[in-house]
């Protein structure tokens, strides 16, 4: 079960995975950017072909849906431990929302700073690595580079603001 939400990002009930997915329901995702402790690197991973959204694609994020009467806060701190095997203080940078024909979500963007090391979830993480800021302003901007569509728009945002 997950969190429902509204439009506004007020949770309003609990819902199944499924549910979400098949009738494209608002709901909620914690998301975060892992930099390098010096600050000039992000850590980026190849989603495994297996995914249910955007399989094999690379993001620059870590991250995932918000559990049933979980806060965005604990999903954070639990997908990047899932996902990377990181343990780290995290950062709430700002919330945003993606919408496209597939799905749409409330999203809460945190940033942690490690330099690892990193273990990686078998079933969600195929490949990670670290890429400078400049490639990866470049990577988010390059159409054709396999990026998932919400981790594109989510990188954009986190640019301008850090560059601010």
């Amino acid at each position: 079960m997950i969190n429902l939400y509204d439009e506004d990002a007020n949770v309003i009930g609990e819902v199944t995975r499924e549910r979400m997915r098949a009738e494209n329901l608002w709901h909620g995702c914690a998301t975060i950017v892992v930099r390098s402790l010096d600050g000039g690197r992000v850590y980026v991973h190849r989603r495994t072909d297996t995914k249910d959204v955007f399989p094999g694609l690379y993001d620059c994020t870590a991250g995932g849906v918000i559990d049933a009467g979980e806060h965005p806060d604990e999903a954070a701190a639990r997908e990047l431990r899932e996902e990377l095997g990181v343990v780290v203080p995290l950062t709430k940078l700002f919330t945003s929302r993606y919408v496209d024909e597939h799905t749409r979500y409330h999203v809460w963007v945190y940033e942690a700073r490690t330099d690892g090391p990193f273990t990686h979830q078998p079933e969600e993480v195929a490949w990670g690595g670290w890429m400078d800021l400049e490639e990866l302003r470049g990577r988010i901007d390059d159409p054709d580079w396999p990026l998932v569509p919400d981790g594109r728009e989510i990188g954009r945002e986190w640019l301008r603001l850090s560059s601010s």
